[in-house]
């Protein structure tokens, strides 16, 4: 066992032969009673020693979205604000840098308890401290309904991201303890979690908690504005079949499973009424987020620091296949060029075979992910240094699967996983070398720039003038300006307005 004194009290964790864990550290008080729609709050000191052997609950979501084994789901709850440290179990004579990741899922879904998230295999190669954070999901973390506030019951706006901030926080209080060092913290994160490293990078309170980003598959101009999180809200609340009158009664009484599954609901529905938008997600409150992710960064307004920026080159691929929100159809890819004069023909000159289906899949996957992180690429790189980065290796099964180099498939290198028993079977009918090869790219480059803020000198910095792209295949190359006709009539593409 290890034991380490954090600003809150003692956590025990468990030593291993290579790392020490501690699990479900607590970085904030439970968000629970009076404190449901609240800002997070400080934890409140515990005497003794916490136990932090095991996991505790995943944030408030689908059971589904909490599977963290074949036959096992982590536990639910909306005390969920907890985080985890894997660090190298032989003492260090300097503070190691550290890494804190977001995990994904559509900010509905997803657990840091995932064994794949463990972060051990970082920690081992490349000498560092790695932190995994929960944060507030869907109804708790990404609504806002502060329109329903009362002095009473007053509600708070950008849970999940005022909890991303807070996980921070606590890192540059406690690190230090658990051999990290507090002026060295890299965040990444995927998806969602992606778009929260560019929404950290846009946060005024986040100044100062982390010094560079990587964000890999970020849905870049994901966010809403205060007067479509107020339409949203107001769907939700009737739906729970409260009425503006008694809303904060009726938020802070009823059952969270109600709540959640009543904004869930709604979802579905807002995301085919609106194509291309996503309602639970950052709100631009012109307070705590003052401008949308993407468009401080272009603006030059969000923090100026090292980011690693890239995309899959089959993002919509597993959506495709399982789920209907992006718009991988001829039909939803219509809805959402309506709003950007001449995009649709421009469209299906620079995708030959446009509208069929596998074009069409393909088209979306660049929609929602590629255009959004290529504004993000050239706005970036005139302030900071930006280093952009295209995914195209897929195992031989996952080719004749249909899906290629898919959203999330990346997760399995950058972690370390290709020899787990994911990546076995993934690699069953060949490939393992290639992506043995591929895991070495990520995790040599991701390590490289958590220690130094730049990845390995082999990949150049990125600028509008060359646009240069590290492709991550087998074996890697650099490309300038991959695919530019496609990056030129994606050029003024906009999701389209709530209205």
């Amino acid at each position: 066992m290890a034991e380490i004194s954090t600003a809150d009290g003692v956590v025990r964790g468990r030593r291993g032969r290579h790392v020490v864990r501690w699990r479900s550290i607590p970085y904030a008080a439970a968000p629970v009673g009076e404190l449901r729609f609240r800002a997070p709050q400080p934890v409140q000191p515990w005497q003794g020693v916490r136990d932090a052997t095991e996991f505790g609950f995943a944030a408030m979501q689908h059971r589904s979205g909490a599977r963290i084994g074949p036959r096992t789901i982590q536990p639910t709850a909306e005390d969920c604000l907890t985080l985890n440290v894997v660090a190298p179990a032989e003492p260090s004579s300097a503070p190691r840098p550290v890494m804190v990741f977001i995990h994904g899922g559509a900010y509905l879904i997803g657990t840091s308890a995932l064994s794949l998230y463990s972060g051990t295999r970082l920690a081992t190669l490349g000498d560092v401290v790695v932190v995994s954070i929960n944060y507030r999901l869907g109804a708790f973390g990404y609504v806002d309904f502060s329109e329903f506030s009362t002095p009473e019951r007053p509600f708070d706006s950008n849970l999940g991201l005022r909890d991303q901030v807070a996980a921070l926080e606590w890192v540059q209080r406690n690190i230090a303890a658990f051999g990290g060092d507090p002026d060295n913290v890299t965040i990444f994160g995927e998806s969602a979690g992606a778009h929260a490293v560019l929404s950290l990078l846009a946060t005024p309170a986040a100044a100062g908690l982390f010094h560079r980003g990587i964000a890999q598959s970020a849905p870049a101009d994901w966010g809403i504005s205060a007067e479509q999180a107020r339409l949203f809200a107001r769907t939700c609340i009737e739906k729970l079949g409260a009425t503006p009158e008694n809303a904060a009664k009726v938020l802070g009484e009823a059952s969270a499973n109600d709540i959640r599954k009543a904004v869930e609901s709604r979802l579905g529905k807002w995301s085919h009424q609106y194509p291309g938008t996503f309602a639970a997600s950052p709100v631009v409150d012109g307070d705590y987020l003052p401008e949308a992710p993407i468009d401080a960064i272009v603006n030059g307004t969000a923090h100026p620091l090292p980011l690693i920026i890239g995309t899959n080159r089959n993002e919509a691929t597993l959506f495709a296949r399982f789920d209907d929100t992006l718009p991988t159809t001829e039909e939803r890819m219509c809805a959402v060029l309506t709003g950007s004069e001449g995009a649709e023909s421009r469209i299906a000159a620079a995708y030959p075979g446009y509208p069929a289906p596998k074009t069409a899949v393909r088209a979306g996957g660049d929609f929602v992910f590629w255009r959004p992180s290529l504004e993000v690429m050239a706005g970036h790189s005139r302030y900071a240094p930006t280093y952009a980065y295209r995914f195209d290796f897929a195992p031989r099964a996952v080719r004749l699967a249909g899906f290629g180099a898919t959203h999330a498939l990346d997760l399995i290198p950058v972690f370390g996983g290709v020899n787990s028993a994911v990546g076995r079977v993934l690699t069953a009918a060949g490939g393992r070398k290639g992506f043995l090869a591929v895991q070495r790219e990520f995790q040599d480059n991701w390590l490289a720039f958590a220690r130094t803020g730049s990845p390995l000198p082999s990949w150049p910095a990125y600028s509008e003038q060359h646009r240069v792209t590290r492709v991550i295949d087998s074996p890697p190359r650099l490309e300038v300006d991959p695919e530019k006709s496609k990056r030129l009539a994606w050029e003024g593409v906009r999701v389209p307005a709530v209205s």
